[in-house]
C-alpha cells in the first residue's frame, strides 16, 4: 500500500491520539464520575475539532517543507474532507446510540462507561477495516466501483420515503439471539458488565448495550469508510481523518442527546452527500472531481440542510405558540 505516512508522521499521530485519550479518560472516565454536562460536551467537542485542525495545519507545514506546496495542499484538503465526511455521517450513529440507551434504560451516568469502551473498540475496528480496505483498493482497483454503487444505493434508499422501522429494539433478531445465548441479569448492576452469582457468571444489560453500540459502529463504518476512499486511498489520510472524527464522538453524543429531535432533516442531507460521493467514485475514469470541490460540495449540502432544518423548527415553534 502506497502512503505518504512516514514513521515520523505515524509516530506523531499515535502520540497525539494516546495523549488526548489519556486526558479525556482521566477527566471523564473515572469510576463514579458524573456524566458530561451540555457545557462540558460543547467544550470537549471544540477541543477535539481544534486538535484536528491543528494536526491538519502541522501536516500542511510538514508536507510543504518536504514535498512541496502542491502535495501539501492536496493532502491537507483530503484530510479535511475526510474529517468532515466522517463527522457528518457519525451523527446518524449518535442517534442510534440514543435509541439503544433508551431501550436498555441506561442512565446517563452509565452511558459514559459504555461510550468509553465503545469509542476504544471503534478505534480498533476502524483501523483494521481501513487497512483491509486500503489493501483491497490497491490490489483490486475495481473495488472502488463497488464502493461507489453501494454508496449511491444507500443514499437513494435513505432519501426515499418508506415505512419507518417501528419494531421495538427488544424484538430485533440479534438482541433476541444475544439474550438467548447469554446468562443475563434482569436489571443493571451499576457499572459492571459481568457479575457472579452462586459461582455463575452473569452478563448485565450494560454489556448488551455495549455490544450493540460496537455493532452499530461497524454498520455505519460500511458507509463512512468507502466514502473517504472516494476522496483519497492513502491509508494515512484515511485513518487519521477517520479516527480524529471518532475520538470526538463521545462528546458529540452528550452534545446532541438533548437536541436530537431538532435534526429531523439531517438524514436527507446525508443521503445527498452519499449520492454525490457514490457518483464521484463511479465517474472517476471520466471526470475527476477535485478534492477542494468535494469539500465545498459536502460543506454546502450540510449547511443548506441545517438552514432548512432551522427554518422548519422555527415554523413549528410558531405554530405551537
Amino acid at each position: 500500500m502506497h502512503t505518504m505516512g512516514t514513521p515520523l508522521l505515524w509516530g506523531c499521530f499515535a502520540a497525539i491520539v494516546l495523549i488526548m485519550l489519556a486526558i479525556d479518560l482521566f477527566l471523564q472516565g473515572r469510576r463514579g464520575a458524573q456524566t458530561m454536562t451540555f457545557k462540558q460536551a460543547a467544550v470537549w467537542s471544540l477541543i477535539w475539532v481544534t486538535v484536528s485542525l491543528l494536526f491538519s495545519a502541522a501536516l500542511w507545514a510538514y508536507l510543504q517543507a518536504t514535498a512541496g506546496p502542491d502535495v501539501a495542499h492536496r493532502q491537507t484538503l483530503a484530510f479535511l474532507t475526510g474529517y468532515v465526511l466522517e463527522k457528518a455521517l457519525a451523527v446518524d450513529n449518535v442517534f442510534v446510540w440514543l435509541m439503544l440507551f433508551s431501550y436498555f434504560a441506561i442512565p446517563p451516568a452509565l452511558q459514559r462507561r459504555v461510550l468509553i469502551y465503545g469509542v476504544l473498540g471503534a478505534i480498533i475496528l476502524r483501523t483494521l477495516m481501513i487497512f483491509a480496505g486500503s489493501w483491497l483498493v490497491t490490489e483490486f482497483s475495481w473495488v472502488l466501483y463497488l464502493f461507489g454503487a453501494f454508496l449511491l444505493f444507500t443514499g437513494v434508499k435513505m432519501a426515499l420515503p418508506g415505512k419507518e422501522d417501528d419494531q421495538p429494539a427488544g424484538e430485533k433478531p440479534l438482541i433476541r439471539w444475544l439474550r438467548g445465548h447469554l446468562r443475563m441479569t434482569e436489571g443493571l448492576e451499576g457499572e459492571k458488565f459481568f457479575i457472579r452469582r452462586q459461582g455463575l457468571l452473569y452478563a448485565t444489560p450494560l454489556l448488551l448495550a455495549l455490544i450493540m453500540v460496537e455493532i452499530s459502529d461497524v454498520i455505519f463504518a460500511a458507509d463512512s469508510i468507502p466514502a473517504i476512499f472516494a476522496v483519497t486511498t492513502d491509508p494515512f489520510i484515511v485513518l487519521t481523518s477517520n479516527l480524529f472524527a471518532i475520538l470526538g464522538l463521545r462528546a458529540m453524543y452528550f452534545l446532541l442527546a438533548n437536541v436530537a429531535e431538532r435534526f429531523s432533516m439531517l438524514k436527507y442531507g446525508l443521503a445527498v452527500v452519499l449520492v454525490f460521493i457514490g457518483i464521484k467514485m463511479l465517474i472517476v475514469d471520466f471526470y475527476h472531481i477535485p478534492v477542494a470541490a468535494s469539500l465545498a460540495t459536502v460543506g454546502g449540502i450540510l449547511t443548506v440542510t441545517l438552514l432548512i432544518n432551522a427554518w422548519i423548527n422555527q415554523r413549528s415553534r410558531r405554530k405551537a405558540g
